[in-house]
């Protein structure tokens, strides 16, 4: 469904998105949108009569995603904006992120502004790791520069503490041994070079919840 060919965590996103049945029309804010990979993905799915808001409070990432989806053609609007200050001109069908609850200071008032972007029957997705439980070849991963490495952790909590209903949520974690995706994925991640043992992700916790 996604064209994210080189997300080694694309599943757990491909399997939120078939339960919700997210489709033509759908308006989507991507918060903490990055490059934009996930949010041109979103626009291949809603098409031109949906609408795709590509949230990130690092101005750089704005290019990055207009880039991305003049590439695509698609329909994504990119905004400069930090998850705290989320503040959109209608309300979404969607409201998610990946990997930005760790790295903000305050996790609680981002998804209290994403559950306030909802329209009534909404949804809202987040995907957060835990990161300690990671291995690589046995040790565990660390990620010192993340504020809230394992909020994966609390996640179905914090979500539900936003006035959400949660429908669902569980946790993946991709796994190889040897070269290939995830050890790529992993050296680009670290900067460490020569990743050929047994690699085991952070597991990935996805939490669906609706308003």
């Amino acid at each position: 469904m996604l064209a994210l060919r080189n997300d080694v965590y694309r599943r757990p996103l491909e399997t939120a998105l078939t339960r919700l049945g997210v489709g033509i029309g759908w308006k989507c804010v991507d918060v903490g949108a990055g490059g934009g990979d996930v949010s041109v993905a979103l626009s291949q799915i809603v098409g031109d009569l949906g609408r795709v808001y590509a949230l990130d409070s690092d101005p750089l990432s704005r290019d990055e995603v207009a880039m991305a989806a003049a590439k695509f053609d698609a329909q994504v609007i990119a905004i400069t904006q930090a998850g705290e200050d989320l503040l959109l001109p209608e309300p979404v069908n969607l409201a998610y992120c990946r990997f930005l609850l760790m790295h903000v200071i305050d996790p609680a008032k981002v998804l209290s502004k994403m559950a306030s972007a909802i329209g009534s029957g909404g949804w809202l997705v987040a995907q957060e790791p835990i990161t300690s439980s990671g291995r690589v070849d046995g040790l565990p991963f660390t990620m010192p520069d993340a504020r809230h490495p394992d909020i994966g952790a609390f996640l179905p909590k914090l979500v539900s503490d936003s006035g959400l209903t949660v429908t669902d949520a569980w946790a993946e974690a991709p796994a190889s041994f040897g070269p290939g995706p995830i050890a790529q994925y992993l050296s680009h991640l670290t900067g460490a070079d020569d990743l050929r043992g047994s690699i085991v992700l952070p597991p990935l916790v996805t939490v669906i919840a609706q308003k």
